[in-house]
């Protein structure tokens, strides 16, 4: 059932207009008596998950007893984090998912249609986790909380890749990823019916169908008129209607479709977003089917100072960098501990370029950077980003297309998590 829906690319939702909204669809709901919310992390900042759960609490009070940020492999959230990103709603709500522990396996999709939905690419049971809370805290409602935006693992973003990924375990989490990898990113990245997400549909109809789980799905995407952050799309349900209708608005809003393969890109990561390699590829990721062969990406990553949020996908990382599929598959076959991670095998498929263009980065100059030996271990370039941002500065820049003062042209993008970039000759409708 659809509760509230409006939006479309000229819509541009305020805060009061995203509180209308939900408090419109809640009062629909009706009253409850204990309610947990499972919003993004910080990481998914321009979302307004955070905002839209302060305006929960605000709704419920009392009877919103806990917040779960959707962390998946993720980092926790820091004080100062939660504070910026969910207002003032009390911090005291916050609870910590641990993927590794915190986790209880609600039943298992088959191999046999894991086999079907992926084309033969993998065949092995997918085990449906959720953390414990979920389960074991008498929810009367569940409201999960996110931004429908492309994305390289399940196609898009959000929806139940919410509870399964973002409050998922290690065997779930990695397998689901290694799925779309094997199958290939570019055949998934901008659509909503994929193999990942047949998989964990079908998991929501035959293991989680008990939670009274409700989806607020925000659709965001960046104004190219004035360079700002806006939200164009609200949509409250609880089935999956909420997601096609918001994935639908996304595909409008969050992609771009070029005329012409890009010669060379430079996308700035956001220093309080992205600090991991594991993050920042989004770079990678979302502007792979737009670069040319023999192009280049330059990442310009001031806070970059770790490969891996999780100090394991990190080592592993370390050890087996971005060296494309082959590479990745040949260690996997070899290397147990790496068959054990397949989301950090998947991660460093979805990071290579296969040789097809460059791909340099750019980190700070900070005791707690990554440095030009450790960028180079992993397969990637590296610039200085003095020189770099001399040259490129993303204070003069405009998303889109720049002719530089020598006549170069290059194509910028200000938040690579915002969107997706494709030659329309290599993306498949």
């Amino acid at each position: 059932m659809l509760y509230y829906e409006k939006g479309s690319i000229d819509t541009e939702f305020s805060s009061a207009d995203l509180k209308a909204g939900l408090f419109e669809a809640l009062e629909k709901i009706g009253k409850k008596h204990k309610v947990l919310a499972i919003p993004p992390d910080y990481t998914r900042l321009p979302s307004r998950a955070g905002e839209l759960t302060e305006f929960s609490w605000q709704f419920y009070g009392d009877a919103l007893t806990d917040v779960l940020p959707a962390l998946g492999t993720h980092s926790p959230m820091t004080a100062h984090q939660i504070d910026h990103m969910f207002g003032s709603m009390p911090a005291s709500l916050v609870r910590e998912h641990d993927w590794r522990n915190d986790v209880v396996t609600v039943g298992y999709v088959p191999a046999e249609f894991v086999k079907e939905v992926s084309g033969g690419a993998v065949e092995f049971p997918w085990p449906a986790q959720v953390n414990k809370l979920l389960l074991e805290g008498n929810f009367d409602l569940i409201l999960s909380l996110g931004q429908v935006v492309p994305h390289e693992v399940v196609g898009m973003a959000n929806y139940n890749k919410n509870i399964f990924v973002g409050t998922g375990g290690v065997e779930g989490i990695n397998k689901s990823h290694f799925v779309g990898a094997a199958y290939g990113m570019e055949r998934m990245m901008g659509h909503a019916d994929t193999p990942v997400r047949r998989i964990f549909n079908y998991a929501s109809d035959n293991f989680t169908n008990n939670l009274p789980i409700v989806y607020v799905q925000t659709v965001v995407g960046l104004d190219k008129t004035d360079g700002k952050i806006k939200c164009r799309g609200l949509y409250i349900g609880d089935d999956y209607d909420v997601f096609t209708k918001a994935a639908k608005l996304a595909l409008q809003v969050n992609f771009d479709l070029l005329d012409k393969p890009l010669k060379k890109i430079v996308v700035y990561l956001d220093p309080t977003e992205f600090k991991s390699t594991w993050l920042g590829n989004k770079s990678v990721y979302r502007t792979r089917m737009a670069i040319d062969d023999a192009g280049e990406l330059i990442v310009l990553a001031p806070a970059l100072k770790e490969f891996g949020e999780d100090k394991e996908i990190d080592r592993l990382i370390r050890k087996y960098g971005y060296f494309g599929t082959p590479a990745t598959l040949k260690s996997c076959d070899e290397n147990e501990e790496l068959r054990n991670n397949l989301s950090a095998a998947a991660h460093l498929i979805h990071g290579s370029s296969e040789g097809r263009f460059s791909i340099t980065y750019c980190p700070g100059k900070g005791a707690e950077n990554l440095t030009q030996a450790e960028i180079e271990s992993v397969g990637f370039k590296y610039a200085d980003i003095d020189e770099v941002t001399a040259k490129y500065d993303p204070a003069k820049l405009r998303d889109g297309y720049n002719t530089m003062p020598d006549g170069e042209e290059i194509f910028y993008i200000s938040n690579p998590a915002l969107g997706l970039w494709a030659f329309k000759e290599r993306f498949k409708y």
